[in-house]
């Protein structure tokens, strides 16, 4: 299961969102996204754990409070696949 972690702490690293989810069971992987220019948060990330263990991290972490914030934790939405041939609209 993916779950979507934002309104993070602009400092928060990937280890820091790991060690958060481990109380909470196994973590397969735990992801802060980050800008590709500036390499800083957009606070937010993602985290993989089992079904049952992404369950009781969603009950247990969403409104959870960090240096202030209020973190937002739900199960991820697929991601929709980018569409190529360039951006822009549509003009030849």
């Amino acid at each position: 299961m993916k779950i979507y972690v934002g309104n993070l702490p602009w400092a928060t690293a990937d280890a820091d969102l790991e060690e958060l989810f481990t109380s909470m069971g196994n973590v397969i992987s735990a992801r802060v996204i980050t800008d590709r220019d500036t390499g800083r948060s957009r606070g937010f990330g993602f985290v993989e754990m089992s079904g049952e263990d992404g369950q009781k991290a969603i009950a247990e972490l969403n409104g959870h409070q960090i240096e202030g914030r209020a973190l937002r934790v739900n199960e991820a939405n697929e991601q929709k696949p980018r569409q190529s041939g360039g951006g822009g609209g549509g003009r030849w």
